[in-house]
């Protein structure tokens, strides 16, 4: 007896506009009125790496803190705020992916990416790659290793920003499986946007899978971590047959706040495996290329 296909997958993406709450209950209060914008349109919602940062420069006493100071006090709250995502999708009966939050493990600060059934169930993600800023300015570590998670709608894995734009961390949850790959994304800039976008487009072909991005937006000059934030939420696929040309299966407005909703078929992804044009994901390279000789010229 075949198992069942798993079902269509109903998703919102949330590009975040960084406010400026006072508190964990402001922020809880932000997180529910977003979550009511969103019922009967998804099952599985996505919201940016860091969006909870904009809690920083409250919980450090908005008295002009500055990155390192908005990062104690985030984590100093880390399970407060872990609580209250936990509590909205409860409330909202949504899968939820809430973006990240900076978390301490033993010595080290570590970015953290829950995914919460909405039972409560809590599953995690960790950023495996550090930009600059995280490793030189802001002192987060490199996470483990890629992980990927069970759904009703099949498996999953989860990317965060700098992630993505390496082929190996999505490879290893494809592997294990994962037709669709969450990518909540925290830039600062357009060039920082252009990298996301561009490496999650090449992670979709080269794996023939959906990847979902959700970027933070907005200036939030308050904030010493999430003063500016650029981006778009967009949903790519592989560039091939009962896709689109370009790959850009749902795009929102580059830099506008709100939510975009794509339904995506892992019926789709088994067929474009099984019968594209081309068969990257099979034919994806298994081991380390040999290294290359000098050509000679004659």
């Amino acid at each position: 007896m075949t198992a069942p296909q798993p079902r269509p997958l109903r998703l919102g993406l949330l590009g975040w506009e960084v406010g400026h709450p006072a508190t964990v209950a402001d922020f809880a209060a932000r997180l529910d009125a977003r979550l009511d914008q969103a019922r009967g349109q998804a099952d599985l919602v996505l919201l940016p790496e860091y969006a909870c940062v904009e809690l920083g420069a409250g919980l450090a006493g908005n008295t002009a803190p500055d990155e390192a100071t908005e990062l104690r006090a985030m984590v100093a709250h880390a399970d407060a705020i872990l609580a209250a995502m936990r509590q909205a999708a409860i409330r909202s009966g949504f899968w939820l992916a809430p973006g990240t939050l900076p978390v301490r493990e033993g010595d080290r600060v570590v970015n953290v990416a829950p995914l919460i059934a909405p039972d409560g169930r809590m599953a995690f993600q960790q950023k495996r790659m550090m930009t600059r800023f995280e490793d030189e300015r802001w002192g987060v570590a490199q996470g483990a290793t890629p992980q990927v998670f069970d759904t009703p709608w099949g498996r999953i894995g989860i990317s965060v920003c700098y992630d993505v734009e390496f082929p190996k961390h999505v490879r290893a949850q494809v592997e294990q499986g994962a037709w669709l790959i969450l990518a909540p994304s925290c830039t600062d800039s357009l060039h920082g946007f252009a990298r996301i976008r561009i490496g999650a487009q090449a992670r979709a072909l080269e794996n023939q899978c959906f990847v979902a991005v959700a970027p933070t937006m907005g200036l939030a000059p308050w904030s010493a971590a999430l003063d500016e934030n650029h981006g778009q939420c967009a949903v790519y696929g592989p560039p091939d047959r009962g896709f689109p040309a370009d790959g850009v299966v749902a795009a929102g407005a580059p830099d506008q706040p709100g939510w975009m909703f794509a339904t995506l078929d892992p019926a789709l992804i088994d067929h474009v495996r099984a019968h594209g044009a081309v068969r990257n994901h099979r034919d994806f390279p298994r081991g380390p290329m040999p290294r290359p000789e000098v050509a000679s010229f004659e």
